[in-house]
């Protein structure tokens, strides 16, 4: 089964991403901007037409790319906040899609998007693993600035398991050189929304976003496709017939007492901070919402983070004898299936957790695990029988699934390249261009050069460089006395919040040791 994986999934780089370096580092690195490099100036309905063209901005475009991060629901959010977060499992909502759900997929989208923008993935860098970028101007520093969230914590994950290097080379072996971790690595983050991001949202929403498949240990969790019982991870569930991948389960729940920043699982780290926040904002008698996202490897992630938010009781805090409940809902984009039949019957009726999979329908990411035993091959029945007969690798997937298809767009070329179909960038390309079934494709605004990020998808008539989004000079910077050097971070590393014990306790979870 892992062979058939790693035919599916060994063809996408290992590197999805580039980011820019630090500006507070040095004031000569000076970092392009995402929004504004390139806007839309025409568009097309049907991919019939002659493509559009994309061209630099001018002082007369009336059509230039909306700011990255921003959802215009013309008020309506407030009011419809819980349709749009599944309250109905967005029925009449997809096709055609509705304009409100459609800003908040994309807003959600980038989300996850700026966990790869903000890795620092160079191998001679000692903060190879970490996140480049301080919590307190992270959104502002990957080019969602008035996004309407601040981050309240980093999560980091490490697989403990496997004695295996996390990195390409070891170039650290200096005592000063020394990786700020072998193993860890930043894997996401917990945000909430501002008062005023609040006001237009119509509750306080607190957002999870986990990061998809860039190291080494990464990619040996997706390729183990075997599965393991939920509860045998830590997380208490009380049905023993509830089963996951068994990879995804171990970069959520391993943890390192040897590094200060995997001392805690990236579970126990989500789960203190949303029980923190919960309470908070409960607290203050204001409605509360918790919405996980993430990418691939990332929506495996957000899938088994929204279960144990809602097994755990993470979402839920007393209220004047009542006890008030968050509403926990998942927005993944190209995600793996997780776990078995049981999984998503505890998941989705048991517990009430909404899942709506955004996914591009050439991408083969979404179809492993469970290549011959999927619910798009038996009925659920069958797949309940066939994994009480013992037989492996009998996986479903969750929610609901809003499909896509790159071919649609006007905008992008055909290529065997696959890993441009699982491209995030791409899927959020498509979700601003979707009206609905045959409906044709046109633009809401999304700067489609934003695809080339990280890819090489675009057309090539629009005159959008590959692999665009790169650090200037690989983030190296000149001294006043010539040389060239990369910077030290002019700050510590983000660690975990002292009362994190405390949260965990009020859970009734181990604590660390």
């Amino acid at each position: 089964m892992a062979a058939t994986i790693s035919s599916c999934l060994s063809l996408l780089p290992t590197v999805h991403h580039r980011g820019f370096p630090n500006a507070a580092l040095t004031n000569t690195v000076q970092r392009r901007r995402r929004s504004c490099r390139y806007v839309v100036v025409a568009s097309a309905s049907t991919t019939n037409r002659a493509a559009p063209v994309i061209g630099e901005t001018g002082s007369g475009s009336d059509q230039a790319a909306k700011p990255s991060g921003h959802s215009d629901d013309h008020g309506e959010l407030a009011a419809r906040w819980r349709e749009i977060h599944g309250s109905n499992n967005w029925e009449g909502l997809l096709d055609p899609i509705d304009d409100v759900l459609r800003g908040e997929l994309i807003r959600y989208g980038e989300f996850a998007q700026a966990t790869y923008d903000s890795f620092d993935y160079d191998r001679f860098s000692p903060y190879c693993g970490s996140c480049k970028y301080p919590a307190r101007t992270f959104f502002h520093d990957v080019g969602l600035g008035g996004v309407g969230y601040e981050v309240s914590r980093y999560l980091y994950a490490t697989c403990n398991g496997l004695k295996l290097p996390n990195f390409a080379n070891r170039k650290h072996t200096a005592a000063d050189a020394k990786l700020w971790s072998e193993s860890g690595t930043f894997i996401g983050y917990v945000a909430v929304s501002t008062d005023e991001e609040t006001a237009r949202l119509g509750r306080r929403d607190i957002a999870v976003a986990w990061r998809g498949t860039i190291t080494r240990l990464e990619w040996v969790a997706d390729l183990t496709s075997d599965q393991i019982p939920l509860r045998e991870t830590g997380v208490p569930c009380p049905d023993p017939d509830v089963k996951v991948e068994r990879g995804f389960a171990a970069l959520y729940t391993d943890k390192d007492a040897g590094c200060r920043f995997c001392r805690y699982s990236a579970r126990e780290q989500a789960l203190a901070e949303v029980r923190k926040l919960v309470e908070l904002y409960h607290g203050r008698g204001e409605q509360v919402s918790v919405t996980v996202t993430g990418h691939s490897l990332g929506s495996g992630l957000a899938m088994l983070c929204a279960f144990d938010v809602a097994e755990t009781r993470a979402n839920a805090s007393p209220d004047d004898g009542r006890v008030r409940v968050a509403p926990v809902c998942v927005f993944s984009f190209a995600g793996p299936r997780v776990g078995n039949v049981g999984f998503r019957r505890r998941f989705e009726r048991e517990l009430g957790v909404r899942a709506l999979r955004v996914v591009n329908v050439h991408d083969r990411v979404p179809k492993v695990p469970g290549v011959f035993f999927n619910e798009a091959a038996f009925p659920e029945l069958v797949l309940r029988a066939v994994g009480r007969l013992g037989v492996g690798g009998v996986y479903t997937h969750l929610g609901v699934a809003l499909e896509l298809d790159h071919r649609a767009s006007p905008f992008l070329k055909e290529t065997l390249d696959i890993s441009c179909y699982h491209n995030l960038e791409a899927h959020l390309h498509l979700l601003d261009g979707f009206r609905g079934s045959g409906e044709g494709f046109e633009l809401r605004g999304r700067d489609p050069a934003l695809v080339n990020k990280s890819s090489d998808f675009l057309r090539e008539d629009h005159m959008v460089p590959p692999v665009w989004y790169q650090a200037e000079n690989k983030g190296m910077v000149r001294t006043e006395d010539g040389r060239w050097v990369l910077p030290p971070r002019q700050r510590e590393l983000d660690q975990h919040p002292e009362d994190t014990d405390h949260h965990l306790q009020r859970l009734g979870l181990t604590l660390t040791a």
